[in-house]
């Protein structure tokens, strides 16, 4: 079992978790191994030329995967994060604790989670494809034929809004804010290859220069990540595992 990290009446948390953590719940992650997402080339059904070559397909892909992400369940890891949350939250300062996931599952909010972003978009929302100004909506409807597609009020088609590879993940200006100003960044369950999330260690340890260590480091995952050298601690292991009991909440 890894040390306790105890956090401070003065420290502030950023949490960033990936596919890992959402794998522990039995929820089909993506993986560029083979390039494959549940039997599907990345290019047809996670891209803008995808969807413009068969919106249909991306369709049913993303029905199947609300079908999936429905029956899965929380597990330790996102009841602990809620917990610390809450933690820290009952010290006075809500403020002082953030969640970016890479996730597009709800299971960080079902366990409790709430001061928190998804930066590659919500599987239960969609928007129209042209952002014609319509804003994005709670939907887990399902859609397995081209016809059976929404319009939005303007004539456009209705998207699923998930940040597909090729476009610009969500909320990128308030992610930079909270890492400038964390004291403590937990990493759970990423690989350290997808960008930018495998960029935020090095943005906290910009802080951590000349002698001073401003901000602590910590990953937690069964597998080093490719970025495993920029932190300062690694702890292996399952999240749900290990993420229980991890922190200890210093009192006021």
């Amino acid at each position: 079992m890894a040390d306790r990290i105890e956090i401070s009446p003065q420290d502030r948390v950023f949490v960033l978790s990936g596919a890992g953590i959402s794998a522990e719940s039995g929820f089909a992650t993506f993986r560029a191994s083979d390039g494959l997402w549940s039997g599907h080339r990345i290019e047809d059904v996670a891209t803008p030329e995808g969807w413009h070559d068969d919106p249909s397909l991306v369709w049913r892909f993303y029905s199947q995967r609300r079908r999936d992400a429905a029956k899965a369940q929380p597990n330790p890891a996102h009841w602990a994060l809620a917990d610390l949350e809450a933690a820290i939250g009952r010290q006075g300062d809500g403020d002082r604790f953030f969640l970016c996931t890479q996730n597009v599952d709800d299971l960080h909010e079902r366990a409790g989670s709430q001061r928190m972003i998804h930066m590659h978009g919500q599987l239960f929302e969609s928007r129209c494809e042209d952002y014609c100004g319509q804003p994005v909506f709670a939907d887990r409807s399902e859609c397995l034929t081209l016809e059976g597609i929404a319009r939005c009020k303007c004539g456009a088609r209705i998207r699923p809004h998930i940040v597909w590879f090729g476009e610009i993940p969500l909320d990128m200006d308030r992610i930079q804010r909270e890492i400038d100003r964390c004291t403590v960044l937990l990493v759970v369950g990423t690989s350290g290859v997808v960008y930018p999330a495998a960029n935020f260690i090095h943005w906290a340890n910009q802080r951590n220069r000349h002698g001073k260590r401003e901000v602590r480091t910590v990953y937690v995952g069964p597998e080093r990540p490719a970025n495993a050298d920029a932190f300062s601690q690694i702890v292996l292991g399952k999240a749900g595992e290990v993420i229980p009991g991890l922190f200890e909440v210093a009192a006021l």
